[in-house]
């Protein structure tokens, strides 16, 4: 029987056992399933854990989840097609659900698809090679409770480990003599410790964003964003500002491009994360950027250079959890025979029109579009539940919209589900005033 591995459990890594799940419930012979996990359950960047640093057995900690995270994109356009939030829940709920319910909801999909005697919790993928004699990989993994160690042979390795836990860190002149805390948005836990202080967040993308919307909900005194290449540009409250890029640093004073100083208590980094894969054989290794569109990657997942290896996740997103899913059916489609590769010429071909047309989008909206077809051409080709791609493409232009009104308040809208066709109920607590996150709360705040 064919042996597939697939590396990590978080969404990326559920999506892949639910593929799997989902054929085995439609009377297809599935290959044997094991799934590594090293963290002592599954969820991913979704296990919120208060360390930072190193784990309890001196792993490097996975999660750059913080404690007050709500979503910051519509629950509507990452809404599973097989579990809708309605099913989970039992009733609609509003749609920006902060970081506990989200969680709950992956794994409530991830019990229901009956796979988690695949996954082997607490266990590192420490190398993988490909052995040309044998036409295997070759995996070695740690249990890192026991120390004990095993190798073993798959014909498919699906790397699931997601690219936002190892961080991006530049260095700035003079950053040595900061006085202040300093951090990667990776150890950010809890917004609150930085109430009356003045913060500075480097960076101009999503976590960026949300990290100083965070610091100045809990109470910051002000919070200043320093861009490389050009500002976010919303209408921030009075508290908060944005400078050109932060040139050097001289104690707690930092010194901006365009002439301008300020002294700081904190220093924030959202400055990104490394596509950074050290358990695999260089040869194996996918080598890129954060892009919409990873060259070297067939149907932005298999592995040009060994189509034995896959990829799930890889791209910068837009979409999170469906693409998860669609890029999952297909993987697993491939795995299994159901969908053969075209030559290498061709896949090569496949992947430059791509990525050249990535390089010529110009803004958000035309980036929408482009993964939203990217997500069509994948789900043309599976046996994906049906929903409504359109109408998430509309939902995340109107999402983009709404921030651009209210920076503050975009968090307070309602979008309609495309799996079920209803309408998610307002909160009847605005983003900014709640400061309860929990499930019980957030499900019952509802308008009305």
């Amino acid at each position: 029987m064919k042996r597939v591995a697939i590396i990590g459990a978080g969404p990326c890594g559920l999506g892949q056992l639910c593929a799997f799940a989902a054929a085995k419930a439609a009377g297809s012979d599935i290959p044997e399933v094991v799934c590594y996990e090293k963290q002592s359950d599954w969820g991913g960047l979704w296990n919120y854990t208060w360390r930072t640093g190193t784990g309890a057995h001196g792993e490097p900690v996975h999660s750059s989840m913080y404690r007050y995270l709500w979503s910051n994109g519509p629950k509507e356009c990452l809404e599973f097609a097989d579990y809708p939030f309605e099913e989970h829940f039992g009733k609609p709920i509003p749609s920006f659900p902060p970081r506990g319910v989200l969680a709950d909801y992956i794994r409530g999909r991830a019990d229901k698809s009956g796979m988690r005697d695949c996954v082997r919790f607490g266990t590192e993928v420490r190398y993988v090679c490909w052995d040309a004699e044998r036409e295997k990989f070759v995996l070695i993994t740690d249990e890192l409770q026991s120390g004990g160690n095993r190798s073993e042979l798959f014909d498919n390795v699906i790397v699931a480990t997601g690219h936002f836990s190892v961080p991006n860190v530049p260095h700035f002149d003079g950053i040595e003599t900061f006085t202040g805390r300093a951090l990667h948005a990776h150890d950010f836990r809890d917004a609150a410790q930085f109430t009356g202080q003045d913060v500075l967040v480097v960076g101009a993308s999503y976590s960026a964003e949300d990290i100083a919307l965070q610091c100045h909900k809990y109470g910051a005194k002000s919070v200043t964003m320093t861009y490389r290449t050009g500002a976010m540009g919303f209408k921030w409250p009075e508290t908060m500002d944005e400078r050109p890029l932060v040139q050097r640093f001289d104690g707690r004073v930092a010194h901006f491009k365009d002439g301008t100083s300020k002294e700081f208590n904190a220093l924030i980094l959202c400055t990104g994360y490394l596509h950074h894969f050290p358990f695999l054989e260089d040869a194996l290794r996918l080598h890129t950027g954060n892009r919409l569109y990873p060259p070297a990657l067939y149907k932005g997942v298999v592995f040009e250079k060994n189509p034995r290896l896959i990829y799930l996740g890889m791209q910068d997103q837009y979409y999170t959890f469906t693409m998860f899913d669609a890029q999952a059916w297909y993987a697993r489609d491939v795995v299994m025979g159901r969908t053969a590769l075209p030559s290498a010429a061709a896949m090569a071909e496949d992947i430059a029109s791509w990525v050249a047309r990535e390089e010529a989008l110009e803004d958000p909206y035309q980036e929408i579009d482009f993964q939203a077809d990217y997500m069509r051409d994948l789900l043309a080709v599976v046996d994906y539940p049906k929903f409504d791609v359109d109408l998430t493409v509309a939902a995340f232009k109107e999402w983009e919209h709404h921030k651009i009104d209210d920076i503050t308040a975009y968090r307070d809208k309602a979008f309609r589900s495309p799996c079920t066709g209803t309408t998610a109920p307002l909160p009847s607590v605005p983003w900014l005033s709640a400061m309860d996150d929990s499930l019980e709360s957030f499900v019952n705040n509802v308008d009305g």
